[in-house]
């Protein structure tokens, strides 16, 4: 017998069938990941982001799932949609709260309709029975092939790039550096020889200072600047470190003994995903040392594919990134916001694709 389940906490959801659901994918999807934010107060209600997992039993077995959030902002999603929350608040309509399907605060593309295909279909007509007192419904990050099945029930898509690091069979850095041109390959020795005089600490078992450390970097880094907010705690940091141990890839550059900067990235499988990064010194080319090259680095030593750094960056590009598209699939209760926004994103998603193909044609000739 097939029952569904909408709880209003991941405390409700046993971790080892969640993460069953969940297999190779994403780490930010993970129960742990998930249930860190809302235990430590980051992804609850009153932050506007209020927990509604959708569970498919078969039986009494967990056989489908996905991860949703009644919204009552569009902060911490990293699909920028608040030119089209003011437009339709102009027009007197309502835009909030709406349902978003993903992972707080992560641009990170990874499956959104866990489970077995032969469930897919009840578990989105459960996510649209939870959107009932909602005005639409906002799948970020999903895989390509979620995205153009969910264009098929109505959904429309909108287009992003990021710059992810591919590995292309490098077995060592300066393999890496040759895909450059000796002037760019130049530039890069360079810029890291400029930061030299540093010492700079890698560890995939970092310390409860180390943790404490790269949270005051981004809290400095959150509150410099005006485009930023605090989302995550220490007590959040420090519960990654439990549940994550060995699965953290930490850098802290130090002056002496004096922690400057540090980044936050996560492993899973064959990928390394950068996450926060913050530094308390201004020192020329640090940023690009402790966010891509040590990473880059730890990425062909292990063997790794890929390291997606995180979101926006054209200095990415500059540095051996690939342009890559990410999608998020969009559907709205009121049919004039549907067709205008599904009108308006398709003129945009073919600005994105020819924006994507012109960087991946000068990166063949860099």
């Amino acid at each position: 017998m097939i029952s569904i389940s909408t709880p209003n906490s991941f405390r409700h959801v046993l971790s080892e069938k969640w993460d069953a659901l969940v297999g190779s994918g994403s780490p930010f999807m993970e129960h742990a990941f998930l249930w860190a934010l809302e235990r430590t107060g980051c992804a609850i209600a009153s932050t506007g982001w209020e927990p509604r997992p959708i569970l498919v039993f078969n039986d009494g077995e967990l056989v489908a799932a996905a991860a949703t959030w009644k919204k009552t902002h569009s902060m911490g999603e990293f699909v920028y949609d608040h030119g089209w929350a003011q437009g339709v608040e102009r027009a007197g309509l309502p835009y909030y709260p709406k349902l978003v399907v993903g992972s707080p605060f992560s641009p990170v593309t990874g499956g959104r309709l866990l489970g077995d295909p032969q469930w897919i279909p009840t578990l989105l007509q459960a996510i649209q029975t939870a959107a009932a007192d909602c005005t639409s419904v906002h799948f970020l990050f999903p895989l390509e092939a979620e995205a153009s099945a969910l264009t098929d029930l109505g959904y429309f898509s909108r287009l992003q790039y990021q710059f992810h690091w591919l590995n292309e069979g490098y077995s060592t850095y300066d393999d890496f550096l040759s895909r450059f041109v000796s002037k760019d390959r130049n530039k890069l020795r360079r810029e890291r020889k400029e930061v030299a005089h540093l010492q700079f600490q890698v560890t995939t078992d970092p310390t409860e200072a180390d943790i404490d450390a790269l949270y005051a970097f981004y809290s400095d880094t959150t509150s410099r600047y005006f485009y930023g907010q605090r989302y995550l705690s220490r007590e959040f940091f420090q519960e990654l470190r439990s549940v994550w141990q060995g699965r953290l890839h930490t850098v802290i550059a130090k002056d002496g003994a004096t922690a400057i900067a540090g980044a936050f990235n996560v492993r899973k499988g064959k990928r390394l995903y950068g996450r926060y990064w913050g530094t308390l010194a201004e020192v020329p080319f640090l940023h690009f040392e402790v966010c891509y090259h040590r990473a880059i680095e730890y990425a062909i030593a292990n063997g790794l594919e890929a390291f997606e750094p995180g979101h926006g960056g054209e200095h990415k590009y500059r540095r051996g990134f690939t342009p890559t598209i990410t999608w998020s699939s969009h559907r709205f209760a009121d049919p004039r916001l549907q067709k205008a926004f599904s009108d308006w994103t398709a003129k945009e998603a073919a600005a994105v694709r020819t924006q994507v193909a012109e960087l991946q044609l000068t990166s063949k000739l860099r």
